[in-house]
């Protein structure tokens, strides 16, 4: 995989509180342009509500969060999407009454200099942009071999390919950095095998800087440049998979785990 040195991304001393629960302490990291980078923890350790930081679904209690060098702690979610931050969620927000292709392009729609949602596709520039747009989302379907279901409602899918359809819409975006929010969870394993190999071309021949929370420790360790370890909001270790797995402090994190939620 080929980092380069420059950060896409910097987390500045970021906390977030919920009430009188901290969800998130004093976290820093930067990731590198290209660079395929994980945040792992116990369950309730803070990744989730870490991604919701970067992609402006919470706004952090105190800290910054800056895209190539750019201050965006203070902008909307919609406003990140256009400078460059996509994302998927554990939670498919798909809709479920339009097809696939339909919301592949959804993930488009603030690219679109004439709102293909209007009625007006086939006049003018508006034919001629919306053709463009389809053709890169059909590179994306053919890339993420869902031709078969392109024209199938999203809702009427089994869900190992609903996630493949949300990291469909997450690309159209065209990010600067994409967020995987546990891209992998529910999934068997030959589910998992394909979506890891989905993510690694996405890095590697897509050229996109992946953020990624999985559970599987194999997978993360496998195909991540660099990992950090949270705990209880902390961040308590980073660097390269192996020397984190070498880490007494995360080998203590992760004994006993138990069953409790991610922060949302």
């Amino acid at each position: 995989m080929n980092a380069a040195t420059s950060p896409v991304l910097e987390v500045r001393d970021v906390s977030l509180g919920f009430g009188g629960v901290r969800a998130l302490t004093e976290v820093s990291f930067h990731v590198n342009k290209g660079e395929l980078f994980s945040i792992i923890g116990p369950n309730g350790a803070g990744k989730t509500s870490m991604l919701n930081c970067i992609s402006g679904r919470y706004t952090p209690t105190a800290g910054r969060v800056f895209l190539e060098g750019r201050d965006v702690t203070g902008l909307s979610p919609n406003h990140r999407a256009t400078l460059g931050i996509g994302r998927t969620f554990q939670n498919l927000a798909l809709f479920g009454h339009m097809t696939v292709l339909e919301n592949i392009m959804v993930g488009r729609h603030h690219l679109l200099k004439n709102n293909f949602l209007s009625g007006a596709l086939y006049w003018g520039g508006a034919q001629k942009e919306e053709l463009a747009h389809r053709r890169k989302v059909e590179d994306i379907i053919d890339f993420l071999e869902i031709t078969h279901i392109r024209k199938a409602h999203a809702g009427t899918l089994p869900y190992g390919l609903r996630k493949r359809v949300e990291l469909a819409r997450a690309m159209a975006v065209e990010p600067k950095i994409i967020l995987l929010d546990e891209p992998m969870a529910g999934m068997n394993l030959e589910e998992k095998e394909d979506m890891a190999r989905y993510i690694v071309d996405l890095n590697e021949e897509w050229g996109m800087t992946v953020v990624m929370i999985e559970h599987d420790m194999g997978v993360v360790m496998d195909i991540s440049n660099r990992v950090i370890v949270l705990e209880f909001g902390r961040k308590i270790a980073d660097g390269l998979p192996d020397e984190v797995m070498n880490n007494e402090r995360v080998k203590v994190a992760y004994l006993g785990v138990d069953d409790d939620e991610d922060a949302a």
